[in-house]
């Protein structure tokens, strides 16, 4: 396929989106774009209406009213299918056949797939091609569902939480795998419960509560949502002390020292210093990533009850 030109011109969008089963609206009036070239997660609590969005754009639910496209296509037409790869929770790999003859037939559908030494590499799964299905370990299913998501030399690729189950370092290997295919031009959407898997590799993020987006932007432009910020310092002022100041939200005790967390910490370090002048080792950051979604979705449930 060669390198993607980055664009950044949408390939897939929703538009205005809404998705019903039964009673339940899973999406409401929703709209997304994913872009040329960017690598997009998808946030939301359990239940927020995230798969059902990938389900839309991959043809394997139908709206109720609005429209999806595909490369500008229905994502019912062959030609946009083909330039697309999915790796989702609960595939099944059935059977008796080996990782190669599985990865074949996959592969089969698209016209310019990867070679099967590029898949298996790509995969963390050298080694392993003649390996009957049923004997692969957990992990390695896993990386033999990403392996069938990639082999296409698909464009646009839709990873459905594809490290949920492993370890750290097999969590590191994806991450390296999934920032080479986006170097390589592909667009990626990633939904994911790990938050810091999106803080890592995401361009841009979206998150969405109740079937609906509540926010959009960079994992920056996410964070800068909370005001909050951490104080990291080391202190003799006690716990107990600091916890009375205004604007102080929570303390706590890292070894020697402190994390402060506070909506202002310009005026807590003013009071502080005024009580300890050898206070050192200062370092004040912004909000995690895993904060600002708490809070986001925290006042979306708020607002929802009002």
């Amino acid at each position: 396929m060669g390198n993607i030109a980055d664009t950044r011109a949408p390939i897939a969008v929703l538009k205005s989106v809404t998705k019903r089963y039964g009673p339940v609206t899973a999406v409401d009036k929703l709209s997304l774009d994913i872009r040329r070239g960017e690598v997009l997660a998808l946030l939301g609590p359990n239940g927020a209406g995230k798969t059902t969005s990938v389900n839309l754009l991959l043809d394997l639910a139908w709206p109720a009213s609005g429209s999806v496209e595909l490369f500008g296509l229905s994502p019912r037409e062959v030609a946009a299918r083909r330039r697309i790869g999915a790796m989702l929770q609960g595939a099944q790999l059935g059977g008796h056949a080996r990782v190669h003859e599985v990865i074949a037939l996959q592969s089969g559908y698209y016209l310019n797939p990867l070679s099967l030494t590029e898949t298996l590499h790509t995969a963390g799964l050298d080694g392993l091609e003649h390996r009957p299905v049923t004997k692969l370990s957990g992990g390695q299913k896993q990386r033999l569902l990403f392996a069938l998501a990639i082999c296409g030399n698909s464009e646009l690729l839709f990873l459905d939480e594809p490290t949920v189950g492993l370890d750290v370092e097999a969590r590191r290997g994806f991450w390296s795998s999934i920032r080479r295919l986006k170097e390589q031009g592909r667009s990626i959407v990633l939904t994911t419960h790990y938050i810091e898997e999106a803080d890592a590799l995401a361009d841009r993020i979206v998150v969405i509560n109740r079937g609906r987006v509540i926010a959009a932007g960079t994992p920056a432009e996410i964070k800068r949502t909370v005001a909050q910020r951490h104080i990291r310092c080391i202190t003799k002022l006690k716990v107990a002390q600091i916890q009375t100041l205004p604007e102080v939200t929570s303390v706590n005790q890292e070894g020697e020292r402190l994390d402060i967390v506070a909506a202002r910490p310009e005026s807590v370090l003013f009071e502080m210093l005024k009580l300890d002048p050898a206070l050192h080792d200062l370092e004040v950051t912004g909000a995690k990533l895993e904060e600002a979604f708490l809070a986001l979705t925290d006042e979306d449930h708020e607002e929802q009850a009002a």
